[in-house]
């Protein structure tokens, strides 16, 4: 990062001081790092494949040629009112940061929960999305591996353990692998898009702009049988839950160089390249299928299903290399994105044990002790939930359904406070990054109808234990701030808790060897 200056150090070290914390996490990030690291977690060659049927058993071709860019705009309405936000206020955690400082404690406090138990829940999925896709790719057909708890479990334990051992060794070895993730993506997607292509047995363009209905038992059930239109609507979950994961540039921000421009930059330019890539990949996917009732018959195993069918041996099993390396990356990442989360909130005070989990190691520059717990709740809560079902449905199976509703509650909570804050004594001044007022407002008043749409398709049929999590979640989370946390969580520094803290800011930088402005 040869652009990068000691006056640019300076400014990064600077900003983070003025928001009462030490430069604690090494600054090893570039630009592109920031961007990649956010495009990895996307990643559509995991959530693009592994939810494929909710397009291909829903509403058909038109739920890629119309729904993904409908979908994948949706999310771009977050990522560029989020954008906004974090050039502003740059820091790890960045969601709960912001949610406190536009808004209140609580606001502060409500925001982390919904965003670090999203995270949590999200790796544990994304984990378990890779070993279905191992499965149904490597593990039965070369190794003989029949789908049980305890070989499932045993895989997400060696996979999320290796991840968390590269987060472990450091942000740098951990960013060289999301570079790579990134290249891999972008080849990947094409690739396969290219082999679908030479697979179709013809072009069939109007396919990707016909509705049909595929819901119930002509879709293998993926959806109950329901309204064309509502199909729809349904299948738009494809593009929203797949296009999530852009805050990790924000969890980052403290690793990245020059972050008040970097950031936003990175969060929007992950959701646009991850629309167009997934596009190109998706759409040359719906030609190559022989016939999309034949298609939507398979449910959840499509993908498996019209390779296996449509193209060659070895050419396939290439491709799932590559996809199965991506979707591990893609984990890796997330635990990136959840231990900064834990990290930051843990500073503050905001998490049991927060002392232990707010150390970072003086050798590694990482939040250690944060790393491995998101990372074994993760593995706990896949491990535990499989076990326990509401009627025929596994609680693992609800509580993932619950997970986007989090995440994007996380994101519209503090955007929806940015709304009534701009320009007051709470957000009188903007980073590099400013898309104006008019538009920041615009977006804002978006992403407010975008979370009421996206709330209620998620809590749909099979889906529906999704509302009652999510109001008991809130019961719960009203119950524990007023009975408690309201007398004793504090929130991050602001005003003149910021001066007070400049001997601790000084003191964290000497235990891990950093100079800071100096």
């Amino acid at each position: 990062m040869s652009d990068y200056s000691e006056l640019d150090k300076k400014q990064d070290v600077h900003i983070l001081h003025s928001m009462g914390y030490a430069q604690e996490l090494e600054r090893r990030m570039s630009s592109f790092s920031n961007f990649a690291v956010s495009f990895s977690i996307i990643c559509i060659l995991s959530g693009g494949i592994n939810s494929l049927a909710q397009a291909t058993s829903g509403a058909g071709g038109a739920a890629i040629g119309i729904g993904w860019p409908l979908g994948c705009f949706i999310s771009l309405v977050f990522a560029v009112a989020m954008a906004q936000i974090s050039s502003a206020y740059p820091t790890a955690g960045g969601l709960y940061h912001w949610g406190s400082i536009l808004g209140n404690r609580f606001t502060g406090w409500l925001t982390a929960w919904f965003n670090l138990l999203g995270l949590v829940t999200v790796l544990g999925a994304i984990n378990v999305g890779t070993y279905y896709f191992f499965m149904g790719s490597f593990g039965t057909s070369y190794f003989g591996l029949t789908d049980t708890t305890m070989v499932r479990i045993a895989f997400l334990v060696v996979i999320t353990g290796a991840q968390a051992l590269v987060n472990h060794m450091g942000i740098g070895l951990t960013a060289k692998l999301t570079d790579f993730s990134g290249y891999l993506i972008f080849a990947t997607a094409i690739a396969l898009a290219a082999v679908c292509l030479i697979a179709a047995p013809s072009y069939e363009i109007g396919r990707l702009f016909t509705f049909a209905n595929y819901s119930g038992e002509v879709g293998g059930n993926v959806w109950p049988s329901t309204s064309g239109a509502w199909v729809f609507l349904l299948g738009l979950l494809l593009p929203i839950y797949t296009i999530t994961g852009y805050d990790a540039s924000a969890h980052t921000s403290e690793e990245t160089v020059k972050a008040a421009e970097s950031v936003p930059r990175g969060m929007v330019a992950s959701v646009l390249w991850s629309a167009l890539f997934g596009y190109i990949m998706l759409c040359a996917f719906v030609l190559m299928l022989p016939n999309m009732d034949d298609a939507a018959k398979q449910g959840w195993n499509v993908f498996f299903w019209a390779m296996d069918s449509q193209v060659n041996p070895i050419v396939k099993d290439i491709l799932y290399l590559a996809i199965l390396v991506s979707q591990w990356l893609c984990g890796l990442a997330t635990v990136t994105s959840v231990s900064r989360m834990i990290f930051a909130f843990s500073r503050d005070g905001g998490l049991p044990a927060s002392k232990a989990l707010s150390k970072v190691s003086p050798q590694y520059r990482t939040p250690v002790a944060a790393i491995w717990t998101g990372s074994i709740l993760s593995v706990l809560f896949v491990w535990g939930s499989s076990l326990v079902s509401i009627g025929d449905t596994p609680v693992y199976t609800i509580v993932v359904s619950c997970t986007v509703i989090f995440l994007f509650f996380s994101f519209a909570i503090p955007i929806t406070l940015g709304l009534f804050a701009w320009g007051t004594s709470k957000w009188d001044k903007m980073g590099p990054w400013n898309l104006g007022e008019g538009v920041f407002k615009l977006f804002a008043v978006l992403t407010v109808i975008a979370m009421i749409l996206i709330f209620i398709l998620g809590i749909q049929p099979p889906n529906e234990w999704a509302l009652y999590i999510t109001v008991g979640f809130l019961v719960l989370t009203a119950i524990v701030w007023f009975g408690f946390e309201s007398r004793r969580f504090k929130g991050p520094p602001i005003g003149a808790e910021v001066a007070k803290r400049q001997a601790e800011i000084a003191a964290a930088e000497a235990a891990v060897g950093e100079s800071g402005e100096n």
